[in-house]
C-alpha cells in the first residue's frame, strides 16, 4: 500500500512522537550498553546489528514497540482503499478492561487526558479503601460530536486517581468531506464543546450527579507544540450550582501535530464573538417572549396562574428556553417501536430533584441529555423531554404538556396528535397510553360524557422543538381541552422562527448537542441468574430465622419464565399474550390436593436484597416465602430485560406448592 508524500511524512511524525513518548532511544542505550558489558569485555570483538536486535528483542522492546504503534487491524485490501469512515459510536462498555481502537492517520483526533483530581473538599476525610473493599466511586462520562466516553471508576477521594485518555475525532459534518483531515482554521469553526459530566455511585450503586460541564477545547489550536494543559473547575449541580466541587487536571493533545498553529488573538477573537452573537440571539428572544407573555396576560387575568413555561433551568441553573431540551432523537437500531421507546424511558429511574432544607418546595431542575442518561435516573420532566424526542425520532408529532395532577402537583408529560386528529397522552414515568376524547361542558346532562382515565387535571401549555404554544381556552381543565393547534383562540403560538433562532442546533447555539443512545452493557442472562441465586439465599436465611427449611423445585422455577416474558410484553405492547399455556404448564406441575401461590413483582433496579425486602412489605409475597404447610416447595424466577444505557426492567416472580391440610 502507497501513501502519498505528505501522509508518508505524517505517519513518520507519529511514530516519531510515540517512539520519544516510550522513550525508546533511551532503553536502547541501556540495553546497548549492556549488551557492551556483558558480552564484549572478554574478545573485544565487533558488536553486529543483529546482536543488537537480538538483545532488544529477548528484552521485549521490539513487542511493546510494535504494541504500541498498532494501528490497524484485521483489514483487508478492500477496506484499506474505501474511504474511512469516523468512529461515531466508540464507548468502553467495560470499564476496568482497556480496548484498543483504530487510528487512522489520515484523520485529525483530540486526545483528552484526565491526569488526576484534586481539591474534592467533601471527601477530604474519606478514608483510603483496603483492597477488595467496596466503596463509594466516581465516573467521568464524555460526548463530543457523537461518539461516548466513560473512564474507569475511581475511588472518591478528596484527590481522585483519574489516569484515564480518551481520543475524540475532529470530524466535518458536511458531505463529502468527512473523510478528509481538518485543519486549524476549519476546526476552530467547530464550536462544540465536550460536555462533561461527573458521576458519584455509592457502595449500593445509587447513582448521583455531581458535576457537569463544557469544556473549549479549541485553546489547543493556539497552544505550541499542539499540547496544552488546563485546570478545569468543577461545579456543582442544582443549589450548588455555584460551589465548586473539585478541580480535574486535563491535557489537550491533537494527533497528528497541527503544521501551523494559530495565534492566541484569533482564538480569542473568534470565542468573543461567537458569545456576542449568542448573547445577542438569547436577549433578543427574551424580549420576545416577554411581549408574547404579555400578550398572553391580557387575553384573560386569570392567565397568570397557569403553567406556562417559557424557560427552564438545567443542572448548572442556567435558564435555557424549554424546546431547547427537546430535539428529534433517532435510536437507531436499540429501539423499534415509540411503544418500546416509552417502555425504555419509563425503566429510567425516577427521582426527583434533590432540595435542602424542608418546605415541600419542588427544587426545579431540567437535566441535559447527557447528565440524565449517565446517571440513569431524573425527574418526571427528563422522562417527557426524552421521550418526546424519541417519539419526533419515531416520525410523531409530539409535544410536552406542562400542566398539574391531583392535588395541584406540577407534572409533565407527553402528547401525540395522530393525522386523524386523534390525541394520546403518554406518561412518560409508566409508559402508559392514554386517548384523550373531550368533554363538551355544553353538552345537556342526559349525553353520556366520556370518563377520563387519565391522571392530568390541568394544562397550561403545550411545547417540541419547532413549536410552542400557552392554552387560552376559558378552563384549563385537561377533560374539556380541544387540542386544535391551529385555532389561535384556544391555543396561542409563539414565533417558529424567534424558536428556531435560539433552538437549533446552529453554530452559536448555546444548546448542548444531543448524544447517541449506547447499546446496554448488561449482559440479560447472566444478571438474572445473578439475582436469582441471590434471592434464593436471602429466603433459605430468612425461613432459617423462622425455623422453617426451604426446598427449592428447580423445574416450577424455570416454569414460572413464560409469565415474566408475557408481563414485559404487555407492559410494552399493552397485548397481553401466552396466559393459557403459563396456567396449563403450572397446573400440570401442580399435583392433586396441592395449593398453588405466586407473586410477580416488577422493579427497575438490580439490587436483589432492596427488592427482596421490598417483597416482603407485601403481606401476599411474605405468605408465599414465609409458607408453613406438608410438603413445601418454594420457587423464584428472575428474568431481566435490558434496554438502551444499561437499563433494566427486573421481573421477579416468588411461588410456592405445598398439600393442602384441612
Amino acid at each position: 500500500m502507497s501513501l502519498p508524500p505528505e501522509k508518508a511524512s505524517e505517519l513518520k511524525q507519529i511514530i516519531h512522537q510515540q517512539l520519544v513518548k516510550m522513550d525508546v532511544h533511551g532503553r536502547i542505550r541501556e540495553v546497548l550498553a549492556e549488551t557492551v558489558r556483558e558480552e564484549l569485555a572478554p574478545e573485544h570483538q565487533q558488536l553486529s546489528t543483529e546482536d543488537l536486535i537480538k538483545a532488544l528483542r529477548q528484552r521485549g522492546i521490539i513487542d511493546d514497540v510494535m504494541k504500541e504503534l498498532k494501528f490497524v487491524t484485521d483489514v483487508n485490501e478492500k477496506e484499506r482503499t474505501s474511504a474511512p469512515k469516523p468512529s461515531t459510536h466508540f464507548i468502553d462498555r467495560e470499564p476496568p478492561v482497556l480496548k484498543k481502537t483504530n487510528i487512522d492517520p489520515t484523520r485529525r483526533y483530540l486526545y483528552l487526558q484526565v491526569l488526576g483530581g484534586k481539591a474534592f473538599l467533601e471527601h477530604l476525610q474519606e478514608p483510603e479503601p483496603l483492597p477488595g473493599q467496596v466503596c463509594s466511586t466516581f465516573t467521568l462520562c464524555l460526548h463530543f460530536r457523537n461518539q461516548r466516553f466513560r473512564s474507569k471508576p475511581v475511588p472518591c477521594a478528596c484527590e481522585p486517581d483519574f489516569h484515564d485518555g480518551f481520543l475524540l475525532e475532529v470530524h466535518k459534518d458536511s458531505l463529502g468531506d468527512g473523510s478528509k483531515m481538518v485543519d486549524a482554521t476549519t476546526m476552530l469553526s467547530i464550536c462544540d464543546p465536550v460536555h462533561m459530566v461527573l458521576i458519584k455511585t455509592d457502595t449500593f450503586g445509587e447513582t448521583t450527579l455531581v458535576a457537569s460541564y463544557f469544556l473549549e477545547w479549541r485553546s489547543v489550536l493556539a497552544a505550541e507544540n499542539g499540547i496544552t494543559n488546563v485546570a478545569v473547575e468543577l461545579l456543582g449541580v442544582g443549589t450548588e450550582s455555584k460551589v465548586s466541587v473539585g478541580v480535574l487536571n486535563i491535557r489537550l493533545e491533537m494527533y497528528p501535530q497541527l503544521n501551523k498553529t494559530l495565534s492566541p488573538e484569533i482564538t480569542n477573537t473568534q470565542f468573543a464573538l461567537e458569545h456576542q452573537k449568542t448573547a445577542e440571539k438569547e436577549r433578543l428572544f427574551l424580549v420576545y417572549a416577554k411581549q408574547w407573555w404579555r400578550e398572553y396576560l391580557q387575553i384573560r387575568p386569570t392567565h397568570n396562574v397557569r403553567l406556562v413555561k417559557i424557560f427552564a433551568q438545567d443542572e448548572n441553573g442556567v435558564n435555557r428556553p424549554v424546546c431547547s431540551y427537546i430535539r428529534p432523537l433517532r435510536a437507531g437500531r436499540l429501539l423499534d417501536t415509540p411503544r418500546q421507546a416509552a417502555r425504555f424511558v419509563s425503566v429510567l429511574g425516577y427521582e426527583r430533584a434533590p432540595v435542602i432544607g424542608g418546605g415541600g418546595g419542588k427544587q426545579e431542575q431540567w437535566c441535559t441529555l447527557l447528565a440524565f442518561l449517565c446517571r440513569n435516573k431524573g425527574d418526571c420532566e427528563d422522562h417527557a423531554n426524552l421521550l418526546c424526542s424519541l417519539l419526533l425520532g419515531f416520525g410523531l408529532e409530539a409535544f410536552v404538556c406542562v400542566g398539574t395532577k391531583a392535588k395541584g402537583v406540577p407534572h409533565t408529560w407527553v402528547m401525540t396528535c395522530g393525522t386523524d386528529g386523534t390525541i394520546t397522552f403518554w406518561e412518560s414515568l409508566t409508559g402508559h397510553r392514554y386517548v384523550h376524547r373531550p368533554i363538551n361542558p355544553d353538552d345537556p346532562p342526559l349525553v353520556e360524557q366520556p370518563k377520563p382515565l387519565y391522571p392530568y387535571r390541568t394544562i397550561g401549555c403545550i411545547f417540541n422543538h419547532q413549536k410552542f404554544f400557552g392554552n387560552c381556552q376559558p378552563s384549563d381543565a385537561v377533560e374539556v381541552c380541544v387540542f386544535d393547534l391551529h385555532d389561535e383562540s384556544k391555543w396561542k403560538p409563539m414565533s417558529g422562527e424567534a424558536i428556531k433562532s435560539i433552538c437549533s442546533p446552529g453554530t452559536t447555539s448555546s444548546v448542548p448537542p444531543f448524544p447517541p443512545l449506547c447499546a446496554s452493557a448488561v449482559d440479560a442472562a447472566v444478571t438474572s441468574n445473578e439475582i436469582e441465586l441471590q434471592l434464593r439465599i436471602l429466603v433459605s436465611e430468612h425461613r432459617k430465622d423462622l425455623g422453617l427449611s426451604t426446598v427449592w423445585d428447580d423445574h416450577l422455577s424455570y416454569l414460572l419464565s413464560p409469565a415474566l416474558a408475557a408481563y414485559e410484553l404487555e407492559r410494552t405492547t399493552s397485548i397481553s399474550a401466552g396466559n393459557e399455556e403459563f396456567q396449563d404448564a403450572v397446573r400440570r406441575a401442580v399435583p392433586d390436593g396441592h395449593t398453588f401461590k405466586g407473586f410477580p413483582i416488577h422493579f427497575v433496579y438490580r439490587n436483589a436484597r432492596r427488592a427482596f425486602a421490598t417483597c416482603l412489605r407485601s403481606p401476599f409475597c411474605e405468605e408465599i416465602i414465609c409458607c408453613r404447610g406438608d410438603q413445601v416447595r418454594l420457587a423464584v424466577r428472575v428474568r431481566v430485560f435490558t434496554y438502551p444505557e444499561s437499563a433494566c426492567a427486573v421481573w421477579i416472580m416468588f411461588a410456592c406448592k405445598y398439600r393442602s391440610v384441612l
